[in-house]
């Protein structure tokens, strides 16, 4: 790795931030792949790869996920009216490309335990939003009820120790950039022990 490549790298770091409108066309098959490969470099103590990742692109699959989400929306509000049921499903169609990320957690593990399992998963979804980034890409983690949600799970196949990390939204970035002023290091950095 050159010195400048060493810049690019912290310039991607510094840079980086979630893109909340995200258009079409999806990426390419060897951006896609960029993602995934950035993902498995994620740490990861004992080689466990305690993380999967589901795929949602296409008409088909992300109206399917939209339908799910409503599915699971309706379970909790069975009255809930059509305009916001299509609103809920509409959720699954803010990106191309909507990537599942789920911690496959292998519990009884003595040496690493199910949090730093989870943990490993939520860098993999991170290495993702940063390939994302170095390759002119828009992403954007999202949370929300439904990542929780009994219905969401069983829908996606979630087995009993599997932990739905989030959806990693990506496309190509249609919103605009936030400012990126510099927070103060001495409000997040402390020393130990303090004198």
């Amino acid at each position: 790795m050159t010195e400048t490549d060493d810049m690019n790298a912290l310039t991607l770091l510094f840079e980086r931030q979630s893109m909340g409108k995200l258009a079409w066309p999806e990426p390419t098959a060897a951006q896609i792949e960029t993602l995934y490969r950035a993902a498995l470099r994620a740490p990861d103590h004992g080689a466990l790869t305690p993380w999967r990742l589901i795929e949602i692109r296409g008409e088909n699959a992300l109206g399917q996920l939209g339908d799910l989400l409503a599915e699971a929306e309706r379970a909790d509000t069975p009255d809930v009216d059509a305009r916001r049921s299509e609103a809920t499903r509409a959720k699954a169609l803010r990106a191309p490309l909507v990537i599942a990320v789920v911690a496959a957690i292998k519990p009884g593990q003595p040496k690493i335990p199910n949090s730093e399992q989870l943990l490993s998963a939520g860098c993999a979804a991170h290495a993702i939003l940063l390939a994302a980034h170095a390759q002119h890409l828009g992403a954007m983690w999202r949370t929300g009820p439904y990542a929780y949600h009994s219905v969401v799970h069983k829908g996606l196949g979630l087995g009993e120790h599997d932990v739905l990390v989030g959806f990693v939204y990506v496309g190509q970035p249609a919103g605009r950039t936030r400012d990126l002023t510099p927070r103060p290091l001495e409000d997040f950095v402390e020393s130990w022990p303090s004198a």
